[in-house]
């Protein structure tokens, strides 16, 4: 019982402190989930002599380097609601990534989104091995790099409502791209980290799961998917025409099942289970607007993404940010992250598509800049199973965060250069 009282008291602290926090920036136009991760930074470095708000709430985090299962109890709990928000995010991600669009997305963004993968890899990777010489370190933070947040830069587009904008578009679908091919990135990587060992047959085995497991979805969703609710639409109707009342069923509940599923599936197979959730996610994404899905999914995930980002700061080490080295590291990667992106990306949708103007080229390659959330899930990976250090995991966090507040307004600025507001008087417009 006291147990139960601990756990519900730091529950209701760790949640309103999140809710305020995410308030509070998005006053400033910022999405809330960097308000969230600030207060975890505080939470877990707030001291005054002995005291510290992390003993008093309960909270006992592994030792740096460690696997999560080294915390307290009480922190394992509000560890495994991190993963489950982390796991209903990308569940949503997959609901909002339609296979048609995959498939059909045009050479600009295909391009653009390997480019976007290439290049920050490259990046990432090198600085990593020429500052320490690790790799699983340096492939980590090359997985970090290549992370764009779709969410983040879907969201910034709808309120400009310039969804119907070429450049959106292509942002939109490279994005959803970027996810799947840093998907299978991530599973090469972790799948690497989890062996011990860096060699050609290691990384094809890991690679061929992950492509196949893609693979198979992707056909599910094209051909297996649509027969099965064919079927159930036509028993519904024949039921009808016959005088019966249909059986009802939970849509939210079958959607549910089969995102633990297959995130269980994932990682047992040596996979990432966030990579299951959103190909579970996928298989939906027909029907999800019909079933109301990502609406009855988002208050699951609102809740429990909480703990995720709460989770993401607290283990943030303000001191390590204090040290030279890592603050010049951290400047290097940021400026890194920004400019892998958008060179990458703007060259690749120029490739795929000549005619693209230089603005387009701007607009493009800076709509890809955010990491947010999915940046943080590949270090958070990385740190849980032992293979990131806390040095670099702040670095990876403060370069989620910083590229996540720089992008926004550059690329709302760039939008409004090329397609000014409606009804907005123009030079050219005066009498």
């Amino acid at each position: 019982m006291e147990f139960l009282l601990q756990l519900l008291f730091a529950m209701v602290v760790l949640f309103i402190l999140a809710r305020f926090g995410s308030v509070i920036v998005s006053r400033f136009g910022l999405p809330g989930l960097i308000g969230e991760i600030m207060i975890g930074i505080v939470i877990a470095n707030l001291t005054f002599g002995d005291w510290s708000l992390m003993s008093t709430l309960g909270l006992e985090l592994p030792p740096a380097g460690s696997h999560a299962d080294a915390g307290s109890d009480l922190y394992m709990v509000i560890y495994a609601f991190a993963e489950l928000g982390v796991i209903f995010l990308l569940f949503t991600v997959g609901l909002e990534t339609k296979v048609k669009d995959l498939l059909g997305s045009g050479k600009a963004a295909m391009f653009a989104a390997i480019m976007g993968v290439v290049l920050p890899f490259i990046a990432g990777f090198a600085i990593i091995m020429a500052w320490e010489g690790n790799t699983n370190h340096a492939l980590f933070m090359a997985a970090a790099m290549v992370a764009t947040s779709v969410g983040i830069t879907a969201r910034i587009i709808k309120d400009l409502r310039l969804m119907d904008t070429r450049e959106a578009r292509i942002i939109i679908a490279a994005a959803v791209i970027d996810d799947v091919l840093g998907m299978i990135v991530l599973a090469i990587v972790k799948g690497i980290a989890d062996s011990g060992e860096v060699s050609i047959a290691n990384i094809l085995v890991i690679a061929i799961q992950a492509i196949l497991f893609v693979g198979v979805v992707i056909l599910a969703c094209k051909y297996v998917v649509p027969k099965i609710y064919d079927y159930f639409d036509e028993r519904r109707k024949r039921l009808i025409a016959q005088g019966k009342v249909p059986p009802s069923s939970n849509k939210l509940v079958l959607a549910i099942i089969v995102c633990l599923a297959m995130a269980a599936f994932a990682e047992y197979i040596g996979l990432a289970a966030i990579i299951g959730a959103f190909l579970a996610g996928m298989l939906f994404s027909e029907y999800a607007w019909e079933w109301e899905l990502e609406h009855k999914v988002d208050s699951i995930t609102t809740f429990f993404l909480s703990f995720f980002f709460l989770n993401v700061g607290l283990q943030v080490d303000i001191a390590s940010l204090t040290e030279a080295s890592v603050l010049t590291l951290a400047l290097v990667v940021i400026i890194l992250a920004l400019i892998t992106k958008y060179v990458g990306c703007g060259i690749g949708a120029k490739i795929g598509d000549r005619e693209l103007d230089r603005q387009g080229f701007n607009i493009i390659g800076v709509g890809m800049m955010p990491r947010g959330e999915v940046g943080i899930i590949v270090a958070s990976i990385g740190l849980a199973s032992g293979a990131m250090s806390s040095e670099l995991y702040a670095v990876v966090v403060l370069m989620s965060v910083i590229t996540t507040i720089v992008a926004p307004p550059i690329l709302s600025k760039l939008f409004r250069k090329k397609y000014p507001e409606e009804y907005t008087i123009l030079a050219e417009d005066r009498i």
